[in-house]
């Protein structure tokens, strides 16, 4: 509580950044929590709010009033005011539905607008707060616009001037770094004219995948990227901040989903929620592993011969699912960052079996050694060595195949992957492994 106070009382609020608000919050105990969110200036706690993990947008709900709330919530801009208000709508349905009615009509306009777009497009992620002006304007016309505009705290984090006709249709994205260097006493238009830089607008549809729009920013480099409709109307803007939220909500998403989680019940608080979740996926897994157990079952007289087998079995299946789960974890992550085409899947799976194949030799040999050494039983040595190529190999070509097929299917590559893959190396593992010492051995 005491950094947090020292922070407060040594910095105005113009120098105050959310982020460290939200670093200091987190600090504290629930009781100092209670006593310190109140103590952050107003006109920054709703982004102090959406700095903070979700767990602790309860504790900013309980200790402020509907008057503290609206007023935050009217301080950020649109797009956060929807992810705010969404947030609330979880936490206390009542309380939302009181702080919405308490904003002013043009924040209510623009939450309702938001809420028409589903979750994955792109006009879901957009805010309204654009610098627009019209082509026939005087360039020192719109500079004083936006130097009041600015002072008045209108516009926040402005980096281009977005020129539209009439109809509000985009025309033209000007960075403020090229408008500085215009000819002030022309228009807008007369200087596009002159110049030889280009000024066409690439733009993404409201309606378009939020997932094609993160691409445009990763592959054009994008600071902020125009929103419009079918008939290219100007909307509003999505940022590069915003971005990067969505692409550690995916990331954070995949890597859940990887370990069989669900991301929204990790971040709650609920335990049972999160225990039922976690059970499903572990309920798979137990089915998978019996799957495994019965082949082991099969080859029982095989294993009560030679102990031996019974020592190095594991070995095989852990090498196999070790192998397996680098592939796989390398081609979701390939496909989600757009790394592999529709016609590039045959080159990848090529790739991973390679690589699958040549560390199967190595450690072949390397097993093979090993377990000649411990048993002096050459022949273990071949059976181990062939059973591990086998099992390697097929563990390269079904961590590649399988998120390539569920990307194919049009599902996330990520979701049961893990667990399909642990199936198919154990099941390989041991039926290869305790099938040739049968054939070999005995």
């Amino acid at each position: 509580m005491k950094n947090f106070i020292n922070y407060i009382q040594n910095h105005n609020e113009s120098e105050m950044h959310p982020a460290e608000l939200a670093k200091l919050l987190k600090n504290l105990n629930d009781n100092d929590f209670s006593k310190a969110i109140r103590r952050v200036p107003k006109d920054l706690v709703g982004d102090v709010a959406l700095a903070l993990p979700d767990r602790y947008f309860d504790d900013v709900v309980e200790n402020l009033s509907v008057d503290e709330l609206s007023h935050a919530v009217s301080e950020l801009e649109s797009d956060d005011q929807l992810e705010f208000m969404q947030e609330l709508e979880d936490v206390d349905e009542d309380k939302a539905s009181e702080v919405f009615h308490a904003l002013d009509p043009e924040d209510k306009q623009e939450i309702s607008e938001l809420k028409k777009y589903d979750e994955d497009e792109a006009g879901a992620y957009m805010q309204f707060e654009v610098f627009t002006a019209h082509e026939n304007e005087i360039v020192q016309d719109v500079i004083k616009r936006f130097a009041k505009l600015r002072k008045e705290n209108d516009l926040e984090n402005v980096q281009n001037l977005f020129t539209v006709d009439d109809n509000n249709k985009l025309l033209h994205i000007i960075g403020l770094d090229d408008l500085l260097i215009f000819d002030f006493s022309k228009t807008i238009k007369e200087n596009i004219e002159q110049s030889e830089e280009s000024f066409e607008a690439k733009v993404a549809y409201d309606t378009e995948d939020i997932k094609d729009v993160v691409n445009y920013f990763k592959e054009y480099d994008f600071s902020v990227m125009p929103i419009v409709n079918h008939d290219g109307i100007l909307l509003g803007r999505i940022t590069s901040d915003d971005i990067y939220d969505i692409i550690n909500e995916h990331a954070t998403e995949q890597m859940y989903n990887l370990a069989g989680v669900d991301d929204d019940a990790e971040e709650d608080e609920d335990v049972l929620k999160a225990g039922r979740k976690r059970a499903y996926w572990l309920g798979i897994n137990l089915v998978t592993a019996i799957a495994a157990s019965l082949v082991i079952g099969l080859f029982e007289d095989t294993i009560n011969s030679m102990v031996a087998l019974a020592v190095l079995m594991p070995i095989v299946a852990s090498m196999g699912g070790n192998a397996g789960t680098q592939t796989l974890t390398v081609v979701v992550r390939q496909l989600a960052l757009g790394e592999i085409s529709k016609g590039d899947a045959f080159r990848s799976i090529k790739k991973e079996v390679a690589i699958s194949l040549m560390n199967g030799l190595l450690f072949a040999v390397v097993m093979g050694l090993i377990a000649w050494i411990w048993f002096h039983i050459p022949l273990l040595g071949v059976v181990i060595g062939l059973s591990m190529i086998i099992n390697l190999l097929m563990a390269g070509f079904f961590g590649a195949m399988i998120p390539l097929a569920l990307k194919w299917l049009q599902i996330d590559p990520a979701i049961g992957s893990t667990v399909i893959l642990t199936t198919i190396t154990d099941v390989v593992g041991f039926f290869s492994f305790l099938g040739l010492a049968k054939i070999i051995l005995l």
